[in-house]
């Protein structure tokens, strides 16, 4: 979208915080493997998941970060200067994902909510089709609120008055259904606040 090439969207949208977030990315940690030579983070914004994977047990891992934004890529590369074991990319997720795997983890955060459901069904089948075997696909996202007042609550949680127009939310069991769907037997959700959610799946 256009929006993301404009550094003062950019800032604001990275300004956000979410109430129990920490929690929520603790948890993807402890979902991963415990060994990960090689690892994807999908719409890698300024880099954070990455750093919280490195930073955790996963120092030496080699890391490609794909962001369709270039103000959010150089946050990102700015962040990693000089580490050559990480490599971020201009790669929009409306477009099929490069086929360089395989991966040991493929991780996500607050990104592909903003795409098309039909869109994230390929999406979820193209993950699995670059996971190792026993890799991990961890996606920590929003989803569709069930009720309105839900949806009015979270809003409010978070400090937004209004929507903001380029979330695509879909309902939490829909999307567990696609990951099924797609190759991950054991897709689950495995923390929620709001709608604040954490889906993981295993390439059996």
């Amino acid at each position: 979208m256009q929006e993301w090439s404009d550094p003062e969207r950019v800032a604001e949208y990275l300004s956000r915080e979410i109430p129990t977030r920490e929690i929520a990315e603790t948890m993807l940690l402890q979902a991963l493997p415990p060994r990960i030579d090689r690892f994807l983070d999908l719409g890698t914004g300024d880099g954070r998941l990455v750093s919280l994977l490195r930073s955790a047990t996963h120092l030496d891992a080699e890391v490609v970060g794909l962001d369709s934004s270039e103000p959010m890529l150089a946050r990102a590369r700015r962040r990693f200067a000089g580490d050559t074991g990480v490599e971020f990319r201009l790669h929009n997720l409306r477009d099929p994902l490069p086929t360089d795997g395989p991966f040991d983890a493929i991780v996500s955060g607050l990104a592909i909510h903003h795409l098309e459901d039909d869109r994230k069904q390929m999406l979820f089948a193209e993950i699995r089709s670059l996971l190792s075997p026993d890799g991990v696909f961890a996606n920590l996202d929003l989803v569709k609120a069930p009720t309105l007042e839900l949806h009015e609550r979270f809003r409010r949680e978070i400090g937004r008055s209004e929507d903001d127009p380029a979330d695509r939310l879909a309902d939490l069991c829909d999307q567990l259904d696609w990951l099924r769907n797609a190759g991950f037997a054991d897709a689950d959700c495995h923390f929620k606040w709001l709608q604040l959610t954490l889906m993981v799946g295993t390439a059996t």
